[in-house]
């Protein structure tokens, strides 16, 4: 069963990766740091998939990676090529991002998000390694990218390689997602995890107040202000979060977002951001500059907009990938079939029992029932099911960086 409070944090994410691109407001990366969250739900999900399948899961990840992104590339590679960039060897990179595939002027900019994949195939490939490091050593396998990150961005290790920071910044995040589904964060007591998530706060927030960033203190700037922020949220929203948001179906249209978000996130989050490069321009000609509100509302809502219309037309590749009945719209209610009576499904970690009928049923009247096998599910949660490959942040292709 899904665990609808991880869906809504997944969803508040994407939501914020759109309209931070589209605006431009650096608070909005301190208010709510999604591309750490999503990293962590996404470790999370990988280590479930791990301890379900062992190394197999490398290969189901990444077929529920690439196919949207080989969707994007089969429209936008074509274009590149055909408004001057080099046909080489590396346009295969668009195939298997393991480096930054190449892109010309406009390409930069209206595909920058492909760094995410690029540092989401990564992780993927190093998860078996790391996630058999973490069982034996969690803490230093935990501290590890962040004191990576310090030495890089202390000077110690000034000429580390791109791959180093990139781990360093968002690995850390990756590995809370393993603490997260091993319980770990939700078994800490609070005196001691409210204690380490101020003290993590206070630590990024006096770094990001000592090295502001061209954009000032926009996270995406602040690598190491960013990592220890973020870890001090992460730490909060899945260390302290609800188990479960059941109130999110009491508004059929709410949940109906929620699900639609979460089953067609890697779609919106590539498509977004060449919408955003396109329009730009456009509603500046009409005056619908970034210091008016409602020509930032009249952004925010076109792409929305074109993002929807494209996820209607190319987001069922994300059911295919994930092997799920291909959905125009994901969520749609299907009608029962005529006789069968309506069921609910039995709470996570709940074991079911056979329905007995006759002389068996009633043999079976006065027998206590286990703890398991209760419906209220007091026997406490189980796992919960996968999602799809996830998705902001500064948006970076070679040599390039915009916002995340």
């Amino acid at each position: 069963m899904r665990n609808r409070y991880l869906d809504l944090l997944r969803f508040l994410a994407i939501v914020r990766v759109v309209v931070y691109h589209v605006t431009g407001w650096a608070a909005l990366t301190l208010i709510f740091p999604a591309m750490s969250v999503m990293f962590a739900l996404a470790g999370s999900l990988m280590a479930a998939s791990l301890h379900r399948s062992g190394p197999a899961a490398v290969v189901r990840r990444l077929r529920r990676l690439l196919p949207s992104l080989w969707v994007l590339a089969a429209i936008f590679v074509p274009a590149m090529l055909l408004t001057g960039l080099p046909l080489t060897p590396r346009v295969l990179l668009w195939l298997f991002p393991v480096a930054d595939p190449p892109a010309n002027d406009w390409g930069a900019l209206a595909l920058s998000v492909i760094w995410y994949l690029r540092d989401y195939l990564w992780f993927v490939l190093a998860s078996p390694v790391a996630l058999w490091l973490f069982r034996r050593a969690p803490l230093p396998t935990l501290l590890a990218p962040y004191v990576l990150l310090a030495a890089i961005e202390s000077g110690i290790w000034a000429t580390a390689p791109g791959v180093a920071r990139e781990f360093g910044l968002y690995f850390g995040a990756w590995l809370l997602g393993f603490a997260h589904h091993a319980g770990m964060l939700r078994r800490l007591a609070n005196r001691v995890l409210v204690p380490l998530a101020l003290a993590l706060a206070a630590a990024g927030g006096g770094w990001i107040l000592t090295h502001p960033g061209p954009r000032g203190y926009d996270l995406n700037d602040i690598h190491l202000g960013n990592a220890l922020w973020s870890a001090a949220f992460i730490l909060v929203v899945l260390g302290r979060g609800p188990a479960g948001a059941a109130w999110i179906e009491r508004s059929a249209l709410f949940s109906r977002l929620v699900t639609v978000l979460n089953r067609r996130a890697l779609t919106v989050y590539l498509w977004h951001m060449p919408f955003v490069v396109a329009l730009t321009p456009l509603v500046d000609v009409v005056g619908w500059s970034h210091q008016d509100p409602l020509g930032l509302a009249i952004r925010v809502l076109l792409v929305f907009a074109l993002v929807g219309v494209v996820t209607l037309a190319v987001g069922w590749v994300e059911d295919l990938a994930a092997r799920r009945p291909v959905e125009l719209l994901p969520g749609v209610r299907r009608p029962m079939p005529a006789g069968v009576p309506p069921t609910s499904p039995a709470p996570a970690g709940a074991v079911t029992r056979p329905v007995l009928v006759g002389a068996a049923a009633r043999a079976a009247d006065g027998a206590p029932r286990s703890a398991a096998a209760r419906s209220d599910g007091a026997a406490g949660p189980g796992p919960t099911e996968a999602y799809p490959a996830d998705p902001d942040r500064r948006g970076r292709v070679p040599a390039q960086r915009t916002g995340r």
